[in-house]
């Protein structure tokens, strides 16, 4: 969706009202440990889309809670943000972090062959300037 100035002050707005209804409102053990990331509100207010981010162990659990308590979190939010329609919700789950850590770890995991010297076409280039022979290499008389 295009963003302007006043679209971002309205997401913006309704972003810190959720996560304050959902931190303070509810008494839900599935939503613990939840957190708002993102919400995205249509140009005329009617639907809101809010993405949350969880452990991904808990995915299931968190997409349940969500559903069992989308209508009070709905009835809360017309009462707090006094728009005059109430946006209808779709809570979607943020796995942005999880694909962080993810590329994170695989990062920490450099394989040692990343550090020799190839030419242009990625293959390996011996100290004496020339290409890498498997057959001298090996020790072995063909």
């Amino acid at each position: 969706m295009k963003q302007n100035q006043n679209s971002r002050r309205i997401n913006q707005i309704a972003r810190e009202k959720l996560a304050s209804i959902m931190l303070f409102e509810l008494a839900d053990p599935d939503l613990s440990l939840v957190t708002v990331t993102g919400v995205e509100v249509s140009v005329d207010k009617s639907v809101m889309r809010a993405y949350v981010s969880c452990e991904a162990a808990r995915y299931d659990i968190v997409r349940a809670a969500l559903g069992r308590a989308k209508g009070r979190i709905r009835s809360l939010l017309g009462h707090s943000l006094g728009w005059r329609v109430t946006p209808e919700l779709f809570f979607e789950i943020d796995t942005t972090a999880d694909e962080a850590e993810r590329i994170a770890v695989a990062l920490e995991d450099v394989p040692p062959t990343i550090g020799v010297e190839k030419d242009e076409f990625g293959y390996p280039i011996d100290r004496d300037g020339g290409m890498v022979d498997d057959a001298e290499d090996d020790g072995e008389d063909r």
